[in-house]
């Protein structure tokens, strides 16, 4: 079964690049067919934490223990052998559909600062707000949370929590980039005056814009902040180690998952409202729609005419791995498979395996990160008994 999906993917994924012209049709990236892997090593999957509930992101605190986000709006301590609630104040969050409290980043410092960054849907009064990022300050206890600050307000919601997006990760520089969602809004992910449908740059502490950022000269602080744009729904943000790139995985629509190389200033190319000529969320257009805009960055690797819903993104990292070291990891929540792609130097894709331990095993799959014991985190997606698992090479 394994290799008939891989087997499928390479074939979609030549068509993806050498299909003529039509629409709606999927956007073409400029790479070869991609080849995939006949063999490599096994992999070891253990559980670590059960009993969760759409556990949404992982971060690692540096006794070697890890913090969880539950999409409902719960935090779990997860480590040395125990999982334990942590109490906070999640009174505020909006969880419907795809929203609530999503992403999460420990900050670099956090041994001294103990302090960490969420992202999460905001509600006030029964009605929802926006999308904001909190930064929260963890007990000596480890036991409770509080929260220090809103780093940043103001990014579009939809109130059925759709295309929320949300995916922080800190950059080679110390920058904190985050990957949002258009929230299913035709004109979002065009518009350089919204925080949707972008990637941004900001600063850790502060929230604000930073230097190098390719819009720092608008007057929009908001536009300041934006690194990219032209994104349906990143959920998984990765940066490559040892040559700081920047992948992003992106939601497509009925076709077109992306695997994108991030560019300053780039336009991704989505635009639902056809250039503003439409009111409604037109899904038809291409991910990356190079005839409105031929300037637009095409993906390094598209799922082509299927959808995987691929999640979070992570590299694999250390000589442990073999053949695996340097491969970028990358979940999925429909497709529920892991996928591992070889990258070449220029951040094109040359090859994408598929770890038999990972088809339709565990369910849907939501994040993956890489531990600082050199195991990639995966966390399970599906609403009840999630699970936190932790990916080795099999010995």
């Amino acid at each position: 079964m394994r290799r008939i999906g891989a087997v499928v993917l390479a074939v979609l994924a030549f068509t993806a690049c050498t299909s003529s012209p039509a629409q709606p049709r999927p956007s073409t990236p400029p790479t070869a067919p991609v080849t995939v892997a006949g063999r490599s090593p096994a992999l070891k999957v253990d559980v670590v934490a059960s009993g969760l509930q759409h556990g949404w992101d992982v971060g690692f605190l540096p006794d070697g223990s890890m913090l969880v986000t539950q999409r409902p709006g719960r935090l779990t301590l997860v480590g040395h052998g125990t999982v334990s609630q942590v109490a906070a104040d999640f009174s505020d969050v909006w969880a419907r559909g795809e929203g609530g409290l999503m992403g999460l980043v420990v900050h670099p410092d956090f041994a001294t600062s103990r302090r960490f960054t969420t992202c999460q849907t905001h509600q006030e009064n029964g009605r929802a707000v926006d999308i904001r990022l909190v930064t929260w300050s963890l007990s000596p206890d480890e036991r409770s949370a509080t929260k220090v600050h809103d780093l940043l307000t103001g990014l579009p919601v939809n109130d059925s929590g759709r295309h929320s997006g949300c995916r922080p990760q800190i950059a080679a520089d110390g920058a904190l980039l985050v990957g949002t969602g258009d929230t299913a809004q035709p004109d979002v992910s065009q518009d350089r005056h919204s925080l949707g449908g972008k990637v941004l740059r900001i600063d850790l502490n502060t929230g604000g814009p930073l230097p190098g950022n390719p819009f720092l000269s608008s007057p929009d602080p908001d536009e300041q902040r934006i690194y990219t744009y032209g994104h349906r729904n990143i959920q998984g943000v990765a940066v490559r180690p040892g040559t700081g790139q920047v992948f992003t995985a992106e939601h497509g629509p009925a076709f077109d998952d992306e695997i994108n190389l991030i560019r300053p200033g780039g336009n991704y190319g989505w635009d639902p409202s056809r250039g503003g000529t439409v009111d409604t969320y037109d899904e038809n257009v291409p991910m990356t729609d190079l005839q409105r805009f031929p300037d637009a960055v095409r993906a390094v690797w598209t799922s082509g005419t299927i959808t995987e819903a691929i999640c979070g993104a992570a590299f694999v990292s250390g000589p442990q791995w073999g053949p695996l070291d340097g491969r970028l990891a990358v979940v999925a929540l429909k497709g529920q498979k892991m996928l591992m792609f070889t990258l070449n130097p220029a951040g094109a894709v040359t090859e994408v395996y598929l770890p038999a331990e990972f088809d339709a095993t565990y369910g849907r799959l939501r994040a993956v990160r890489s531990g600082p014991d050199g195991a990639l985190y995966v966390t399970t997606s599906d609403g009840t008994d999630d699970k936190v698992l932790r990916v080795t090479p099999a010995p």
